[in-house]
């Protein structure tokens, strides 16, 4: 029911700001409801409109993807159907990235959801901005602004979607944040749960050993081996001195199974580490981003 208000008022917002190359992408991801019918007659009757009807409900890193695949803009802005972003904010989105900015992430500020919405949520953020080093309030914002190149260098799968701007800034990319108006919703039910956080949770580990340790999978694996490693070999050296010097029997402690098991780990490690560089060496020429911004002197 939002979608037909939601075009109206981004034609009319972007009219208003004379942005003229206009495309409205609109994803079905998995709807059971008239959605992909009332896409259609709005592909039909705008021309900046079309539509993409996905085969079930791949979560909305999917989702994204197909739309910014398909897109052909410098710009692209990711926005909810449910009218709680509003269109109005759009050029004030353009304005920051033509001001400089790479991606610009909206935050909520003020949020017309539950409590038991919004304190989860802002337990997240925090986590996520202290363990990751960008300072965001808002990561699960899905109204963002990109220039078209960070997804040249950045994937979005699973849902990694909300940690868009983590992977970016890894790269270089300059990141803003852009308080929005927030409104309750009109149609329809929040399909997220609870259980999002814990993804979301799993996902940040994910994104921090991809932009901390993608080159270098050796210092990650090797640190921990060897702090394991060192564990184990002063549970030893421990038992060692007992047996040695004060003639105790060692043989039935469990202490020297716990010793020998963690030297036995941290080894393995070491070596999930030495294979993890072999491979990244590999793929390292397939696998570099472009992070090069402009150059000067090469001509000719």
């Amino acid at each position: 029911a939002s979608l037909p208000e939601l075009v109206a008022r981004i034609k009319a917002s972007c009219l208003q700001a004379d942005l003229n190359l206009l495309e409205i992408i609109l994803i079905d991801d998995g709807s059971s409801d008239l959605t992909w019918q009332v896409m259609e007659e709005l592909s039909r009757v705008n021309q900046e409109v079309k539509a993409i009807k996905l085969r079930r409900n791949f979560g909305k890193a999917t989702a994204l993807d197909k739309g910014i695949n398909a897109a052909k803009g410098t710009i692209l802005i990711t926005m909810d159907a449910d009218l709680q972003d509003d269109p109005k904010e759009i050029i004030r989105f353009v304005e920051r990235i033509r001001a400089g900015d790479d991606l610009v992430s909206g935050w909520k500020q003020v949020r017309n959801d539950p409590l038991e919405k919004t304190l989860p949520s802002k337990l997240f953020n925090k986590t996520t901005a202290l363990l990751s080093g960008v300072d965001l309030h808002d990561f699960n914002c899905g109204f963002k602004a990109y220039r078209r190149e960070i997804f040249d260098s950045v994937q979005i799968y699973g849902e990694l979607h909300r940690y868009v701007p983590v992977l970016a800034n890894s790269l270089g990319y300059q990141i803003g944040e852009l308080a929005v108006e927030h409104h309750p919703r009109q149609h329809g039910s929040s399909k997220y749960g609870i259980g999002r956080y814990l993804k979301g949770f799993l996902d940040l580990l994910t994104v921090l050993t991809i932009t901390r340790f993608a080159q270098r999978p050796g210092h990650l694996f090797g640190g921990i081996g060897a702090l394991v490693l060192i564990f184990g070999g002063l549970i030893l050296s421990y038992l060692t001195a007992l047996k040695l010097f004060f003639g105790e029997s060692i043989g039935d402690r469990p202490l020297l199974m716990l010793g020998a098991l963690t030297v036995i780990v941290g080894v393995q490690f070491l070596l999930f580490g030495m294979l993890a560089e072999l491979i990244n060496s590999q793929q390292s020429d397939k696998r570099q981003p472009d992070v090069i911004v402009r150059t000067s002197g090469f001509d000719g």
